[in-house]
């Protein structure tokens, strides 16, 4: 029974055939001799094969295909007792996506399964177009995504990547760029080459890594590609660079003599032991060798000598037990091992459709006639493990994703090494597909991460902003705008604060706002409060002077009752200034304002009826009037009532109808909170305010046309001047009370009682309680009706 592995034999032209190729190969004959040995797997079955070398070459793969299909061309060995010889049942490779592709469009045709050990391209999952293909390497749509999630999880947003302009890199690096943007990746330039191409596109490429921002390249490269651009860097100094690898080059050893890509990390098939196969590898005899053009190849590379007459023949003695090269290396045994478990995948389909275990002993039917159809079919079902490998293909004959994270390390001795870090399966769940388990040497032998980005991270308290016409990578962080504040790094936006919280300085969090209100621990406060409890003390000091002289001409001659009731009053407007200090309450609210507005006016009524009396008291004086009999005591505190009472209805009214009410103040200050009284009822306080100014501007208009009456009679003239105090501090109140924020209003408003009352006691008071305490002498009657007097 013969079957097919193809990929390995000879060029039309000579070619070297690498060490690593070479040991694949040998693999797969390897494997065939031991199931044809085995007792367990087709016994009493043998198989054929027979190698070509397609030499990544698609004309030569085609060719090749078209020469197994139609006839057998013998180069390593072909057993020639087969039961069907001929027959081709399936094909192993190619080791290559572009020549796997061109061999499976020509052998589908005939239903011949074909298995690759190292043919990547996610394309070749495509059952529609690629039904025959199976592989034991696992596809690039796994590695891509595995290689994205590596970037990420290192925190690496800016990238450079670099590709074969194959249908394994370009196919690979698409499923890779779409993977990195789900992940957030910026890609700083992506570039394609071939190692055939004219040297100065791979000198581009080169320059392009040297002149890049991007500390951290991804290649998707195949060996021969790789080798050549690394060369080109060797040229010049290039700078350090995170190299991340696919396993076509990352894994091999050959590469690790360009020292500046120490530190390299990269997936690669996990690797594995084939018990007995590295003394298979050593046992090649000379007959062996001169009948193989490519063990020829080999043998004389290996040992600088030739077989033929055109150099120094070989002389016998050459031992290749002493050689140490990619051949002889079975330490790293990964593609390898694909090569050996792919025939191994062959044999368990063929089994499978010819042999039955019956009474626990396996029989195959060797007259059976087998086609490559049942094979495709059974392969599908193939479910085995090797050496502690397990192989199965899915739907698409794909593989499980299983890949060992691998890192250049230098040993102690200076030498790099691959060395298996951590694990990656894609059979995980999300989130869970990596295992690291080793520490990680990166660029330059350094043992901390590199830093791969456009622009560092944005602090939480900014925002990026995108610059114009990059990648979303780049971007400027600004600061998160008046009242917004950003709690994560990285922010795109900013979200702004609850109405009742301000962002703290650094703008990471939201903070309650300060309430602030005018309250008895602040200055202003204090200053205020004292002139207040002054104000009070210097009043209830007048009234007691008053009341101890009360007696004495000049108290007497400018109506006791009044002026005992006007200190009262200015007593009670000291006092009421308190109610605007302290936190705003539902009761002060409404009490600040009334008690303000009653006092006054009481005070200005007290005021309005001392003119009235003085102005009485002149035309008293005229013969014949008896205007006195008209207001006197009675009338007078009728008038203080009357006045009053109409200020208390007005309060009345407006603390029934809306009355004030405490607020917090949002808008003012963004950044605190002011806690005042609301009037409730605008019309309600200016009605107040407006009845208390007329009062005022009548009491006023009296005073001046009572200042030039005869000098016995010039309180007058003190209460013009007090009452021109008091309208101007008032009038100019209304402005400032308007434009002042915040707590200041409350300022303001104090502020005017407290120089409106003290204008009031100073003016109409303070020169009577001079003469009763520090000039007795002119308290007298005698005095006081003397034109001299006050």
């Amino acid at each position: 029974m013969n079957t097919v592995y193809s990929d390995y034999t000879s060029m039309p032209e000579p070619a070297k055939c690498k060490g690593s190729e070479l040991q694949s190969s040998r693999a797969m004959v390897f494997a065939i001799e031991e199931i044809n040995n085995s007792t367990e797997l087709l016994p009493g079955i043998r198989l054929g094969y027979q190698i070509y070398d397609s030499c990544a070459s698609v004309p030569v793969a085609v060719h090749m295909a078209f020469q197994f299909l139609n006839s057998f061309d013998p180069v390593f060995s072909m057993d020639n007792n087969c039961s069907h010889s001929g027959m081709v049942m399936a094909v192993v490779g190619g080791s290559g996506s572009t020549t796997s592709i061109s061999l499976s469009q020509v052998i589908r045709s005939f239903n011949i399964p074909q298995v690759s050990h190292f043919s990547t391209c996610s394309c070749l999952s495509d059952k529609q177009q690629y039904p025959n293909f199976f592989r034991t390497f696992p596809s690039d749509q796994f590695q891509a995504e595995a290689m994205a999630k590596l970037v990420k999880h290192f925190g690496w947003t800016w990238i450079g990547a670099v590709r074969s302009d194959s249908d394994f890199g370009n196919n690979g690096m698409a499923s890779f760029l779409k993977a990195a943007h789900k992940e957030g990746i910026c890609v700083e330039y992506s570039l394609s080459f071939h190692r055939t191409y004219p040297h100065s596109r791979i000198q581009r490429v080169a320059d392009v890594i040297r002149r890049s921002t991007a500390m951290v390249v991804v290649a998707l490269l195949s060996l021969g590609d790789m080798r050549a651009l690394l060369e080109e860097l060797s040229y010049e100094p290039s700078p350090s660079r995170q190299w991340i690898g696919s396993e076509s080059w990352v894994t091999n050893s050959e590469l690790m003599r360009f020292s500046f890509c120490a530190g390299a990390i990269g997936f690669g098939i996990p690797k594995s032991i084939i018990p007995g196969l590295r003394d298979f590898l050593l046992n090649l005899s000379p007959s062996q060798v001169a009948s193989s053009q490519i063990l020829t190849e080999f043998w004389e590379d290996a040992f600088n000598c030739t077989l033929t007459k055109r150099k120094r023949l070989c002389d016998g003695n050459e031992d290749i037990q002493n050689l140490q090269n990619q051949y002889t290396d079975t330490s790293q045994l990964r593609v390898t091992n694909m090569a050996y478990m792919a025939v191994y995948a062959v044999a368990h389909a063929i089994h499978n459709a010819v042999c039955q275990e019956i009474n626990g002993t396996v029989e195959c039917d060797k007259l059976t006639k087998l086609e490559s159809k049942q094979i495709l079919i059974e392969l599908k079902k193939v479910n085995f493990s090797q050496n502690g490998y397990d192989v199965s293909f899915d739907a698409n004959g794909d593989p499980v994703a299983i890949y060992e994270l691998v890192n250049w390390q230098k040993s102690e001795n200076g030498v790099t090494e691959i060395v298996a870090v951590g694990l990656y399966d894609a059979s995980r769940p999300v989130g869970q597909e990596f295992q690291i388990d080793k520490n990680i040497t990166w660029m330059e032998g350094s043992m901390k991460v590199p830093v791969s980005v456009c622009t560092d991270s944005c602090p939480p308290g900014t925002r990026k902003v995108l610059q114009k016409g990059k990648p979303i990578c780049c971007y400027d962080c600004t600061a998160c705008p008046e009242g917004e504040i950003s709690n994560s790094t990285d922010s795109t936006d900013c979200l702004p604060c609850q109405k009742e919280f301000w962002p703290n300085k650094k703008r990471d969090t939201c903070i309650p706002k300060p309430v602030e209100y005018l309250s008895f621990q602040d200055l202003l406060g204090i200053i205020l409060a004292t002139f207040s409890v002054i104000g009070a003390c210097l009043t209830i000091v007048t009234a007691a002077v008053f009341f101890c002289h009360r007696k004495t001409p000049i108290v007497r001659a400018n109506n006791s009752e009044l002026s005992f009731l006007l200190l009262i009053s200015l007593t009670l407007c000291f006092l009421c200034s308190l109610t605007f200090i302290g936190a705003p309450s539902e009761w002060s609210c409404m009490l600040r304002h009334t008690a303000f507005g009653i006092t006054f006016v009481l005070c200005i009524s007290c005021v309005l009826g001392k003119t009235i009396v003085v102005l009485m008291a002149f035309k008293a004086t005229i013969p014949g009037s008896n205007v006195m009999k008209w207001f006197g005591p009675p009338q007078q505190r009728m008038t203080v009532v009357s006045f009053t009472f109409i200020q208390v209805l007005i309060c009345t009214v407006w603390l029934v109808v809306n009355p004030p009410f405490p607020i917090k103040n949002l808008t003012t200050y963004k950044e605190k909170i002011i806690l005042e009284c609301a009037l409730g009822s605008a019309a309600g306080f200016w009605a107040v305010l407006g009845y208390l100014g007329i009062l005022a501007a009548f009491c006023f208009v009296l005073a001046v046309l009572a200042r030039k009456l005869p000098d016995n009679f010039n309180e007058a003239k003190l209460i013009t001047i007090s009452m021109l105090i008091f309208c101007t501090v008032w009038i100019t109140f209304i402005p400032a009370y308007v434009s002042s924020p915040g707590k200041f209003t409350v300022v303001v408003e104090i502020f005017a009682i407290l120089a409106s009352s003290f204008g009031l006691i100073m003016c109409i008071f303070a020169p009577k309680c001079f003469i009763i305490l520090f000039k007795p002498e002119k308290n007298t009657k005698k005095y006081l009706i003397n034109k001299n007097q006050l």
